[in-house]
């Protein structure tokens, strides 16, 4: 009997549901779908305004797709595998756009602009940017709840960090890495970790590649030594095409950490990018921009609030708060009233009454049934409607439109030593930890966002808490 077919009968709890040729080919066609959808909307739209215009002329050009596909690929957003969302989003948008470019181009300098509506040609790009945002992330949102979105990985250390490793790959399945086997020195530890089967040693790696056909493997062992872990890298880094390592670094910038050569040695690059001069202007252009847009958008709903406020209790329309903002400087921040004008004395007597949620309150300062809350309030919040009038506090550069949600004084040990984080930056309307559960997260988990915000910050982290705010407000996670 050889060595492997001694270890097979260990590796039988391994079990890979995944189909990574399944989920490629699902990725392409929802690409290829929202591609030609968006071309026969932006076709359509522009008939509906001229009845001279002829679309027949634009079916020739529907091949042109598949330079998109490769364009994609080119981008690595196939599989895109391991690649966070607000990464996939950047190379999407990047890349559909200098596509539209190189095909306008190519329109000009073949003559052919007199031929093609530049209206429907602009129309077309706008709506493949957003019929792709759309049609990735609901597929990922659709399909990672699915047995066989996603590629097997196997985890190598079964100590603290491959159980939080595991433990994060669950909570974001749509990063497509589904853990299916655990392999660790430490004989104690076999077994299961977190229902993964922990099969045996660090050795059994390159049969477990062979024969289950996995081509991701991550290295959990921080503590590791220098020496053995250069030994890791090496000997299994030739079973499996993909083999990553999970750092002893934990707490610094992870989004945008770029590997250096520096002659041979090692280098991570990373930048907090919001304590530069030059992205603070550009986040406060955007800020601005933005909400004029939406105020002139709003004027409307804001005024129709407003009277619906009057009529619905007695008080004033707007709620003012004391909260921080950068450099620790308070500023007054303004909502719609969604609460009782005795607000503090209705919460006093309902927590004597019902000692039970005390806890709950001093926890998280939040009640999932708050009796200071009006019935237009519950609304109010719930589509976060009443934060509407913090676009002044935007307009007067106290706020931004996203990030650290505005504390209190009262709220500031609770951050501990990241509260000189929280103070580098304009607090925000919406942030991390509104999409990412809202009043459903503990304090500390928002205080964990709040943290990765500063330390992750880019233009199109910003672009994506955003997109993912109108979900938020349209289904109402997390809100109560």
């Amino acid at each position: 009997m050889t060595p492997d077919q001694a270890l097979k009968p260990a590796i039988a709890p391994v079990k890979v549901a995944t189909r990574p040729r399944q989920t490629l080919l699902v990725l392409i066609g929802i690409d290829a779908l929202c591609l030609s959808l968006a071309g026969i909307v932006g076709v359509w739209l522009r008939l509906a305004f001229d009845g001279q215009f002829h679309p027949s002329l634009y079916w020739r050009l529907w091949p042109l797709t598949g330079i998109f596909i490769l364009g994609y690929a080119i981008s690595k957003l196939y599989p895109g595998i391991a690649m966070s969302p607000v990464e996939e989003l950047r190379r999407l948008i990047l890349t559909t756009s200098l596509l539209y470019l190189l095909l306008g181009s190519s329109i000009f300098l073949f003559r052919e602009v007199e031929i093609y509506s530049r209206g429907a040609f602009l129309l077309t790009w706008m709506f493949s940017l957003l019929f792709g945002v759309i049609g990735r992330f609901g597929l990922r949102v659709i399909c990672a709840q699915q047995p066989w979105w996603g590629y097997p990985v196997v985890v190598l250390g079964a100590g603290k960090t491959g159980e939080m490793l595991i433990r994060n790959l669950r909570l974001q399945p749509s990063l497509g890495l589904k853990p299916v086997a655990v392999l660790d020195d430490d004989i104690r530890k076999h077994g299961t970790l977190l229902d993964v089967p922990v099969v045996g040693r660090l050795s059994m790696a390159p049969i477990l590649a062979r024969e289950m056909k996995i081509p991701y493997a991550i290295v959990a062992m921080p503590g590791v030594s220098r020496d053995r872990l250069l030994w890791l890298l090496e000997r299994y880094g030739r079973s499996f095409p993909h083999l990553m390592l999970i750092p002893d670094l934990f707490g610094m910038s992870s989004l945008w950490v770029v590997a250096k050569d520096l002659g041979g040695v090692l280098g991570l690059e990373t930048r907090q990018q919001l304590f530069l001069p030059g992205p603070r202007l550009l986040k406060g252009l955007l800020d601005k921009g933005l909400v004029i847009v939406i105020g002139i958008l709003c004027l409307p709903i804001i005024g129709l609030i407003g009277l619906l406020i009057r009529l619905n209790s007695p008080g004033p329309v707007f709620y003012s708060q004391t909260r921080i903002g950068r450099s620790g400087r308070p500023f007054k921040a303004w909502k719609f009233r969604s609460m009782v004008a005795d607000a503090d004395r209705v919460l006093a007597q309902y927590l004597q009454d019902h000692p039970e949620y005390r806890a709950s309150w001093e926890k998280d300062q939040k009640l999932r049934h708050d009796p200071r809350i009006t019935p237009l309030g519950y609304f109010l919040r719930r589509t976060s409607l009443d934060e509407l009038p913090q676009l002044w506090n935007v307009l007067r550069g106290e706020m931004s439109l996203v990030g650290p949600r505005p504390i209190i004084f009262d709220e500031v040990w609770r951050y501990g030593d990241k509260f000189s984080l929280y103070t580098q930056v304009l607090p925000g309307i919406t942030g991390l930890w509104q999409v990412s559960g809202r009043n459903d997260v503990t304090y500390d988990e928002r205080v964990n966002f709040d943290a990765y915000y500063v330390r992750n910050w880019s233009v199109w982290l910003d672009i994506y808490i955003l997109i993912r705010t109108v979900r938020v407000v349209i289904v109402g996670d997390g809100a109560y």
